[in-house]
């Protein structure tokens, strides 16, 4: 059996980790951490009197980062849902893996649709030269843009050069009406607002057509397939994993 903690067990997104876990027939939940009345409300705390395997981190972009590198560390093997990280901080993670010996896993976006959304953007990346992004969230999502957009971002960015082509010279009349700009001049735009959950469009252009990718989550039950995975590929492969396409395009 798989020893899972569960780290932000109190969330909305940590619920339904440990409802995915109770379920799964290789894995068992061995402790709950959340600084709001969990079980245990460190990391440290509960790997002291508790087995771990596989630490799963559903918390905020404000801690993630001290607590992966505290499990990578600690020899704490942990799968990230957490988005918020910079590219430095993924980055130093890495290093932090490969120096300890201990696995990392972060991804995103766990929903298996999200993620097959962005290797299509990357293939129509190719054939475009103008693109931009657009990610709608619940209002309660504490950074922008979301991870799945810069991630979407930075694998378009592999297959082309520039995403602005052709465009004239330009001026904001008002700060930040063309969004944030990224990965070789696309342009994403975050719309926080309640009744979303997580969509992203991906808009691509050329003379005389439009390309839209769009891919919507409904419930938080779509990313567990994904969250599973990432776990059981942990402990199989180890080693260090940015973003759940790498092993869905392995065929895991």
């Amino acid at each position: 059996m798989i020893k899972i903690a569960v780290c932000g067990a109190n969330g909305k997104m940590g619920k339904e980790v440990i409802r995915a876990v109770n379920n799964a027939d290789d894995m068992e939940l061995t402790a709950q951490i959340d600084i709001n009345g969990g079980e245990f409300e460190s990391i440290k705390s509960a790997g002291k009197v508790r087995d771990i395997d596989v630490l799963i981190d559903f918390t905020q972009p404000a801690t993630i980062y001290e607590n992966a590198k505290f499990c990578l560390t600690n020899k704490i093997n942990i799968v990230i849902g957490t988005t918020g990280l910079s590219d430095e901080q993924i980055n130093e993670l890495k290093m932090l893996s490969g120096a300890n010996n201990t696995a990392c896993f972060i991804a995103p976006n766990f929903s298996t649709g999200a993620v097959l959304m962005m290797m299509f953007a990357k293939m129509a990346a190719e054939y475009f030269d103008n693109a931009e992004i657009i990610e709608f969230h619940h209002n309660q999502k504490k950074d922008a843009p979301s991870g799945t957009a810069v991630k979407t971002a930075a694998m378009m960015a592999e297959n082309n050069d520039n995403f602005t082509s052709g465009n004239c010279a330009e001026t904001e009349t008002l700060k930040g009406a063309r969004g944030a700009e990224t990965y070789k001049n696309i342009h994403i735009h975050s719309v926080r607002m309640p009744g979303y959950m997580a969509s992203q469009e991906v808009v691509f252009g050329s003379s005389g057509q439009i390309l839209t990718i769009r891919h919507d989550s409904t419930n938080r039950e779509c990313y567990m397939p994904g969250v599973l995975l990432a776990v059981r590929h942990l402990v199989k492969n180890g080693g260090f994993v940015y973003g759940l396409d790498n092993i869905m395009q392995s065929g895991e």
